[in-house]
C-alpha cells in the first residue's frame, strides 16, 4: 500500500510528458524546422567554400599555365600521344576530355597551332605567370618599368597576376577604416552605456545603430561625389580617390557594427562596479574609463574584430572611392584597389575556366581563410582576457 502513492505519480508524470509531446505537435514541428534551417544554413556556407576552393584548386596545384608562348606539337604528334598526355597537352579537365571527340580534339590543337605561330617574341612570354614565385615575388617584366615589379595585369599579351598590390590595398583601407570608426564607436559606446541620461540613451542608441541599414553602395557613392572633393581640399593631395577616402567612407560602415557589440558588452557589466567606485569617489567618466570598460575588454575586443571582418569584407565603397588602380604604394593618398574590389569588378569579364577565372577565386579563398584565422584568433584571445578577468588564467 506504501508504494502506491510513488507508483501512481509516476504513472501519472509518465502520462503527463506523453500527452504534453503528443498535445503540442506545433511546437515539436517549429522546433524541428529552425533546427533544419541552422543546418542548412551552415551546409550552404560550407558549401560556398568548397565551390570557391574547388574553382582555385588547379591554381593551387600548379595545373594551369598562363604563358603567352607555349609549346605547340602537330596533329601528327598528338595522334602518338596518350589519353593521358592529350588531357595534358589541351589543359583539358577528366570529364572535359571523356566529353570531346576525336573531331573536337583536333580542333583545339589546331587552335593551339594558330597561337603558337601569333604568339609574342617576348622572353617573358614563355613564363607561366601563375607560379607562386609570380604571385608573390618581384620580377622585371621586360614590357614594364624596373620599379615595377609588382603588377596585377590580367589583361594583354602577357598576363601578370602579384597578389602584392591587391593584398595591400586591402590593409590600407581597412586599416584606416578601423583607425576612423573604433575609436569613435568605442567612445560612443562609453557615453551611451555609462554617461548619458536614460531619455537620451533612447535616442542615441537607435540612431547609430540606424547607420547599419545604411546600404553599402550608397556609402560609396557618399565617398565618390562628397568625401573626395572635401578631403582633397583640406589635404591637396593630388589623387582624387584613394585608400585614404575610401577608409574614412567604410568607417561609416564598421561604426554601428563596433557600437552596438561594444556598447552591448558595456552594458552588461553589473552596475554594483560602478556603484563601488563612485561610493569610493571616483567621477563618472573615471568608474567607465577604468573600471567598467576594463570588465568589458573582451566583448569591445570581440567587436573590433567583427569591424576588422566587416571592413576588408566590403566591396561596393572600396570599388567606388578607391580609384580602383592596383598601384604598389604604400602612401594613403594614392589610388589602390583591394582583393574585393578585384572579384567584383573582373570576374564578369574573366573567361570561364581561365587562368584569369581561377586566380579570382584564389583571392576570394585566400580572403576567406584570412577572414577565417581573424576571427579564430580573436576568440582565442576573447577567452583568454575572459580568463584573465574571472581569475582562471594569469
Amino acid at each position: 500500500m506504501t508504494n502506491a502513492p510513488h507508483n501512481a505519480k509516476r504513472t501519472v508524470g509518465w502520462m503527463g510528458i506523453h500527452r504534453g509531446h503528443k498535445a503540442r505537435p506545433a511546437e515539436w514541428l517549429a522546433e524541428k524546422f529552425i533546427f533544419l534551417v541552422s543546418l542548412t544554413a551552415i551546409l550552404m556556407v560550407f558549401l560556398i567554400f568548397v565551390f570557391v576552393a574547388r574553382e582555385a584548386l588547379p591554381l593551387v596545384l600548379g595545373r594551369m599555365n598562363s604563358a603567352a608562348a607555349r609549346p605547340a606539337i602537330s596533329m601528327a604528334e598528338f595522334d602518338q600521344l596518350k589519353p593521358a598526355d592529350q588531357q595534358l597537352y589541351l589543359e583539358l579537365t577528366p570529364a572535359e576530355f571523356k566529353r570531346m571527340d576525336k573531331e573536337a580534339l583536333h580542333s583545339l590543337v589546331e587552335v593551339r597551332l594558330e597561337e603558337a605561330k601569333e604568339a609574342p617574341k617576348d622572353k617573358d612570354a614563355k613564363v607561366n605567370t601563375t607560379e607562386w614565385r609570380y604571385l608573390f615575388g618581384a620580377h622585371e617584366w621586360s614590357d614594364s618599368r624596373p620599379e615595377d615589379r609588382y603588377v596585377w595585369q590580367p589583361i594583354g599579351r602577357i598576363h601578370k597576376y602579384n597578389l602584392w598590390p591587391l593584398i595591400i590595398g586591402s590593409l590600407k583601407t581597412t586599416a584606416v577604416a578601423l583607425l576612423f570608426s573604433v575609436p569613435l564607436a568605442i567612445a560612443a559606446a562609453i557615453y551611451v552605456s555609462q554617461l548619458s541620461s536614460p531619455t537620451l540613451k533612447e535616442w542615441l542608441k537607435p540612431a547609430i545603430e540606424l547607420l547599419s541599414g545604411v546600404p553599402s553602395v550608397v556609402l560609396g557613392f557618399f565617398g565618390l561625389i562628397v568625401m573626395a572633393t572635401f578631403l582633397q581640399g583640406v589635404f591637396g593631395y593630388q589623387s582624387r580617390l584613394n585608400a585614404f577616402v575610401a577608409g574614412i567612407a567604410l568607417g561609416l560602415a564598421v561604426i554601428p557594427v563596433v557600437f552596438s557589440i561594444a556598447e552591448d558588452a558595456l552594458t552588461s557589466v553589473p552596475r554594483s562596479y560602478t556603484q563601488a567606485a563612485l561610493a569610493l569617489g571616483a567621477s563618472k567618466w573615471q568608474a567607465a574609463w577604468q573600471i567598467v570598460l576594463p570588465a568589458a575588454a573582451p566583448g569591445v575586443f570581440a567587436a573590433v574584430v567583427l569591424g576588422f571582418g566587416r571592413a576588408i569584407g566590403e566591396t561596393m565603397v572600396v570599388l567606388m572611392a578607391s580609384g580602383n588602380a592596383s598601384i604598389m604604394s604604400l602612401s594613403l593618398f594614392d589610388s589602390t584597389r583591394s582583393i574585393t574590389a578585384t572579384i567584383a569588378a573582373e570576374l564578369a569579364e574573366a573567361v570561364f575556366g581561365g587562368h584569369h577565372y581561377r586566380m579570382l577565386f584564389l583571392i576570394g579563398a585566400m580572403l576567406f581563410i584570412v577572414t577565417f584565422l581573424t576571427n579564430l584568433a580573436g576568440d582565442l584571445i576573447m577567452h583568454r582576457l575572459k580568463g584573465r578577468l574571472e581569475g582562471r588564467t594569469k
